[in-house]
């Protein structure tokens, strides 16, 4: 029996973090923890080291650092804690790491993701501001050094299982005619402009069918997580935003299709459990077990599909047109993103203000293209420091 592939979990303690290990804890003969990261959820992450033992942990800072290290010695249990992003991009370039989840939310993830295509690894894509922030610059290290890119967002998951193997970058080759996202409206679906004038945060993280972060939630029901998969899927299988479609699909059943050119269209079914995605891409081109249940088609009920509504959800249609403008615009989106949603979280502005803080931000910000991870940093920044101002005056 070979030995076992060396996984890095990075933002071991969110959503995906937990489940890509309750996916690899059923695998221990193949699977080996050696690097788990978090920011600040130390009680999350010890639980995890107790459970997985790796050789390494990552947090953000010398305190948190100093506070594990003393848990861990007081309960027996070894491994190395560093802390900082650059500790992030350490242990995603260690030799005994065989493949990287990348699943630290936002532009954060960005650099140990990089880190890891320039290392060569086999990339476990959660982190989707990687290709939105620097889709080229990304691309261009993955194809560089030889990486394996698979990635583990539900849509992108089944755009990938839909092409034919080995065709993900070459869409005409494999005769594709468009790309088919689907959203599933996420809770706002059926509200008036109207009624969004007072939603809380705690409504937009109910979101109807998946169980997610806070971010990500509000992002479904902006409608701008859908954007940024777009500006994804822009990179991953490299077709034009003119090729790509959105269509909202209430059930999430369907999780997306590729349409072809002789009318056939392949679409990607299962339960929405990020499980599916993360053991398709930890056991790829084999199969494996992810603790899902297989869909009771007598039991599902009928499947629906909707266009998207830009008016009421004007986020998808300020991605659409940043992946047209080209450049940095996409990095100036997804940085007004954050600081909106973050400023929405906190209760300083309100829901229908995220998508004007993002379309200010994206007028005011030059978006020339960077060449360089230091370039795109300092947009993303110059960005953010716009959006904040933005903030202030909603």
């Amino acid at each position: 029996m070979s030995k076992p592939q060396g996984i890095a979990v990075l933002g071991a303690t969110g959503s995906v973090g937990c489940s890509t290990l309750d996916v690899i804890a059923r695998h221990p003969e193949r699977y080996r923890v050696v690097a788990l990261t978090a920011h600040r959820q130390l009680d999350k992450l010890f639980e995890q080291a107790s459970r997985f033992h790796p050789d390494y942990l990552v947090v953000a800072d010398a305190e948190s650092a100093a506070q594990l290290r003393l848990r861990l010695a007081d309960a027996g249990l070894a491994g190395e804690v560093l802390f900082g992003a650059q500790a992030l991009e350490q242990v995603a370039v260690l030799p005994e790491v065989d493949a990287v989840m990348a699943a630290i939310v936002g532009a954060a993830g960005l650099p140990s993701a990089l880190a890891a295509a320039r290392a060569g690894k086999r990339i476990l894509l959660a982190n989707k501001e990687s290709l939105v922030v620097a889709g080229r610059l990304f691309m261009d290290a993955v194809h560089g050094s030889g990486a394996s890119l698979l990635p583990v967002d539900s849509e992108h998951s089944a755009i990938f299982q839909s092409l034919p193997a080995g065709y993900a970058g070459q869409p005409d080759a494999a005769g594709v005619r468009k790309i088919i996202l689907t959203a599933s409206g996420g809770p706002f679906r059926n509200k008036s402009a109207a009624e969004l004038l007072d939603v809380s945060p705690d409504d937009a993280c109910r979101h109807p069918n998946w169980s997610m972060g806070r971010k990500i939630s509000v992002d479904s029901a902006t409608l701008m997580n859908k954007g940024l998969e777009v500006i994804e899927a822009r990179w991953l299988f490299n077709v034009p935003p003119s090729r790509i479609d959105v269509v909202v699909h209430p059930q999430s059943v369907i999780h997306s299709m590729v349409q072809y050119r002789d009318g056939s269209v392949m679409a990607q079914l299962g339960s929405p459990d990020m499980r599916t995605p993360i053991a398709c891409a930890l056991a790829w081109p084999e199969r494996i077990d992810a603790g899902v249940e297989s869909l009771d088609f007598f039991a599902m009920g009928d499947l629906t599909f909707e266009k998207p509504d830009m008016r009421r959800f004007p986020c998808l249609q300020l991605a659409f047109d940043a992946l047209e403008s080209g450049g940095d615009a996409p990095a100036v989106l997804n940085a007004a993103n954050e600081v909106a949603v973050a400023a929405f979280l906190e209760g300083r502005i309100r829901f229908i203000d995220i998508p004007r803080v993002v379309a200010d931000t994206l007028s005011g910000v030059p978006a020339a293209a960077s060449d360089s991870l230091a370039g795109l940093l300092a947009r993303d920044a110059e960005a953010r420091r716009y959006a904040e101002q933005r903030v202030v005056l909603c």
